[in-house]
C-alpha cells in the first residue's frame, strides 16, 4: 500500500465498546483493531461512524475541540490539528470518531459502504514531518512510475486477514521497523537514479544525504555492474533524520526490499537475500534491516502483535515496531509500537 493513497478517514462500524477502569464519563470504542476513547453512550456496537486514523490533519471547523481553546495550528495552509496517539486513564486512544451524519452534505452519503474513503470530502490530509534541508535536494523528476512506493498496512486495519494467516500457519519474515527516511536506488535499462520518498533526485549534486549514501555504500555502482532492472529500497538513518533516535555518528542505509522492475513485483524473501549477496559481492558495504525471526505468526490477535512491537531497537531502548512479510511475498503488514507513538515528538 502506497503512503500517498493511505485512507485517512473511512466509513466504519463500531465493533466493540469497553469501559475504562476509574472513568465514568469516557469509554473505549473499537474500530477494526484500533481503540478510540470518547464519551460514554455516544456510540453503540454496530453504529456506522467515520474513523480518522492517527496522523490525520483535521481541519479546525471539523473538530474545533482538538485545539483545546487555543489558536489552531496550520499545515499546508489549513488550520487544524494532527491526530496523535494519546493515553487516557491507562487506555491508548488512536484516532478520532465522527458521527455518521458528518458527511450528510455529500450526495448519496447514506449509500457509502464500509471502508469507503471520505478524506477528500472532509478536507483531511495526511500529516508529514517537515523535510530537513539535507534531504530535499535538487529534483530530476517525480518518483518513477515504474517503481512502487513501499509502505505496509498497519495490523489494526487487517484484523480478519491476520487471523486467517495465523490459522494457515504461513511463514513470515519479521524485521525491525526502523525510524528513518525511505530511500530508493534503481537501475532500469541503463538508467540509474536515487529517490527520496516522493522525488527522483539529480545525481550530480553534493550534500544530499540520499545521493551521498547511494554512492558511499557502493550501492549505485553495484546496481550498474549487476545490470539487472531492480529498485533497491532501504531506510536512510543517522544525523539530521527523524531525530536520529539510534544515535548514529554517521548516515547508514538498511535495505528492506528489492523491487523487480521487469516483473513489477517485490522479490520474495529468498530471492531478495540472494540479490543482496550479489550486491555485496559487487561492493555494497551498507546494511540490511535486522531480522528478528522467520516462521509462522506467534499469534493472530492484533493486541498480541502490538505487544511484540514493543522492545529495543538497534541502539535505542524503544523501537518503532516490527514488519511482517510472508516469505512468498503475497502478504505483509506492520505493527507499530504504541509506546513509540505516545513518546513521539
Amino acid at each position: 500500500m502506497n503512503e500517498q493513497f493511505r485512507k485517512m478517514v473511512t466509513v466504519q462500524r463500531v465493533a466493540e465498546v469497553k469501559s475504562i477502569e476509574g472513568a465514568d464519563l469516557i469509554c473505549a470504542y473499537r474500530i477494526n483493531g484500533w481503540w478510540v476513547v470518547d464519551q460514554v453512550g455516544k456510540y453503540s456496537v454496530g453504529n456506522m461512524v467515520l474513523y480518522a486514523e492517527i496522523d490525520s490533519w483535521i481541519p479546525h471547523e471539523l473538530a474545533p475541540f482538538l485545539s483545546k481553546g487555543k489558536e489552531p495550528r496550520e499545515y499546508n495552509g489549513v488550520k487544524g490539528e494532527r491526530l496523535r496517539t494519546i493515553r487516557l486513564k491507562g487506555q491508548y486512544s488512536q484516532g478520532l470518531l465522527l458521527p455518521w451524519s458528518t458527511i450528510s452534505h455529500i450526495d448519496n452519503w447514506s449509500d457509502l459502504e464500509e471502508g469507503a474513503d471520505v478524506s477528500e470530502w472532509l478536507g483531511v490530509q495526511k500529516w508529514e514531518a517537515p523535510i530537513p534541508a539535507n534531504l530535499t535536494g535538487q529534483m530530476k523528476g517525480n518518483f518513477p512510475t515504474f517503481i512502487r512506493k513501499t509502505d505496509q498496512e498497519r495490523c489494526q486495519n487487517l484484523v480478519q486477514e491476520i487471523s486467517h494467516e495465523y490459522s494457515q500457519q504461513n511463514r513470515f519474515e519479521v524485521t525491525l521497523k526502523l525510524d528513518g527516511s525511505s530511500c530508493t536506488v534503481y537501475h532500469n535499462a541503463g538508467l540509474v537514479g536515487v529517490c527520496s520518498r516522493n522525488i527522483d533526485l539529480k545525481l550530480e549534486q553534493e550534500g544530499n544525504s540520499f545521493v551521498d549514501i547511494a554512492k558511499s555504500t557502493g550501492l549505485l555502482k553495484a546496481l550498474i555492474d549487476l545490470n539487472e532492472n531492480l529498485a533497491v529500497q532501504g531506510e536512510l538513518m543517522g544525523p539530521g533524520i527523524q531525530g536520529n533516535k539510534e544515535g548514529f555518528d554517521s548516515h547508514k542505509l538498511f535495505i528492506f526490499d528489492i523491487f523487480d522492475i521487469d516483473l513489477q513485483c517485490y522479490l520474495v524473501w529468498a530471492d531478495r537475500l540472494e540479490a543482496i549477496q550479489k550486491l555485496r559481492d559487487l561492493g555494497y558495504t551498507g546494511d540490511i534491516a535486522p531480522v528478528i525471526g522467520v516462521g509462522p505468526l506467534q499469534s493472530g490477535k492484533v493486541e498480541d502483535l502490538l505487544k511484540m512491537a514493543e522492545g529495543p531497537s538497534l541502539l535505542s531502548k524503544q523501537r518503532e515496531g516490527l514488519v511482517f512479510k510472508r516469505t512468498d511475498g503475497e502478504f505483509s503488514f506492520k505493527a507499530i509500537s504504541q509506546k513509540f507513538l505516545l513518546n513521539e515528538k
